[in-house]
């Protein structure tokens, strides 16, 4: 663990006893800091601003009701990461509904010239097509791990699979995808 990721474990751990002790705007530092994280989740699986609006009130009204049986074996946004994560598998089970998080909208510009800048829309939509095909099972692994960063044993601790499951989903995955692209990276 590095000195940013110690530093924010104990500002983690500051906040959630002072909301267990009472404090509300502790809990409110909380939403502020993994509100954007949560929510990102959420976009991936709904559709539209509203429906990501009450998963990601649902998400925290969940955390703030079970945050006394958070026993600090991961980390805070793990915990909660998973709390979210089931959130939208049970709530994406009534709906069927889900789009994936790659959207090459949410990619931020870096300022590249305008053919680097096309040539990374093109390929991040032959990504997301390419993705979107994936087995469910292997598409919510590689989603959180390239696009949230998380890492193996984290995405074991929010999906409930194994660590070696969660490498063998994502080095399929892997091995999936470049069949897919390969043709796209050949022309």
């Amino acid at each position: 663990m590095n000195l940013e990721q110690a530093l924010i474990k104990k500002r983690d751990t500051n906040l959630i006893k002072a909301s267990l002790a009472g404090n509300k705007k502790s809990f409110s530092k909380l939403i502020s800091h993994y509100e954007k994280r949560v929510r990102i989740l959420g976009m991936s699986f709904f559709k539209n601003e509203a429906d990501c609006d009450d998963f990601v009130q649902e998400v925290f009204i969940k955390a703030f009701v079970n945050l006394s049986q958070f026993r600090g074996e991961s980390s805070f946004p793990t915990w909660l990461t998973r709390i979210a994560y089931n959130t939208a598998v049970n709530s994406r089970k009534r709906r069927k509904e889900y789009q994936p998080i790659s959207d090459e909208e949410k990619i931020e510009d870096t300022g590249l010239s305008p053919e680097k800048a096309e040539i990374k829309k093109i390929t991040m939509l032959a990504v997301r097509e390419a993705v979107k095909d994936l087995p469910e099972k292997f598409k919510i692994c590689v989603e959180l791990y390239f696009f949230y960063d998380n890492t193996h044993a984290q995405i074991s601790k929010i999906t409930g699979e194994g660590i070696n499951t969660i490498k063998s989903h994502i080095f399929r995955a892997k091995k999936i995808l470049r069949e897919k692209l390969r043709g796209y990276y050949e022309e």
